[in-house]
């Protein structure tokens, strides 16, 4: 009397099982792609997880020379299990225990407590379990958050609406035009008020039409001093030519005094 059925339907079907035999391992994970129906691999983590679970696994059974029936009946384990985990929300050691079951009566014959892997050798389940425990139960913890922890929505766009700055309004220069609100921007700027706009204007003009007397006191200084200094300058050059023609006279006064003296000396000192 075999035991209780724990699948209750098939993954795959014998079919899809044969058409993913006769594929490498980049047609295999393109044609499960198809048969699972998935739509959004490139925006969906939880799809290219399924994916790539499933790719793996059956690469691995056909590597192990499972035969068809065995290729199906591991990919509805694996199937399974992860069902376990995603829907009813089974701990692992609760998983393990299913595993248990499905695999009992390995390698008996005509046992009651028969599973549904009776086709697996006892070799062939070992390998299973070893499998299943690098792949599925050692990242345990890590397929519950992906079924179950919520996660953050990625915004892929977003739109800004950009505020230009208002024409510029003398004498205050044109504001930059960058992606700053208008009002931040504003914020760092006191604009005049119409009183103060209105003063200043009113002193420009003052100034234009009536010389302020400290400006002209200013020029008037500073003309006098350039005067000065040109005064300065010429009669440093005339003092200096008039000291220069003295000494040249008083030198040659003094040579033809020496001379003068010197004639007389001699004149005494010669023999009468």
């Amino acid at each position: 009397m075999g035991g209780k059925k724990i699948f209750k339907r098939m993954f795959l079907s014998l079919s899809q099982i044969t058409t993913l035999s006769e594929q490498d391992a980049e047609g295999v994970q393109k044609m499960l792609e198809e048969f699972l129906n998935f739509k959004q691999l490139k925006t969906s983590l939880k799809e290219a997880t399924l994916l790539d679970y499933y790719t793996a696994g059956f690469w691995w059974a056909k590597e192990m020379n499972f035969s068809l029936i065995q290729l199906s009946g591991f990919m509805d384990l694996l199937n399974f299990l992860l069902e376990n985990l995603s829907e009813k929300h089974m701990t692992l050691g609760d998983n393990l225990k299913e595993l248990g079951r499905a695999m009992a009566g390995i390698g008996e014959t005509d046992s009651e407590r028969s599973g549904d892997l009776t086709f697996f050798s006892i070799e062939q389940a070992k390998a299973v379990i070893d499998y299943l425990n690098i792949s599925l139960f050692k990242h345990y913890k890590l397929y519950e958050y992906l079924f179950h922890s919520p996660r953050d929505e990625l915004v892929i766009s977003n739109e800004y609406v950009t505020e230009l700055a208002q024409p510029a309004t003398p004498p205050f220069p044109a504001l930059l035009e960058e992606d700053t609100p208008l009002d931040v921007c504003s914020s760092f700027i006191t604009s005049p008020t119409a009183a103060e706009t209105e003063f200043e204007r009113s002193d420009r003009e003052g100034h234009l039409e009536e010389p302020h007397p400290e400006a002209e006191s200013f020029e008037a200084d500073a003309v006098a001093g350039v005067i000065a200094e040109d005064e300065k300058s010429t009669v440093d050059e005339i003092s200096n030519e008039i000291i220069g023609n003295l000494e040249a006279e008083i030198n040659e006064k003094l040579q033809m005094q020496e001379a003068a003296y010197t004639l007389r000396t001699e004149k005494l000192e010669s023999p009468k």
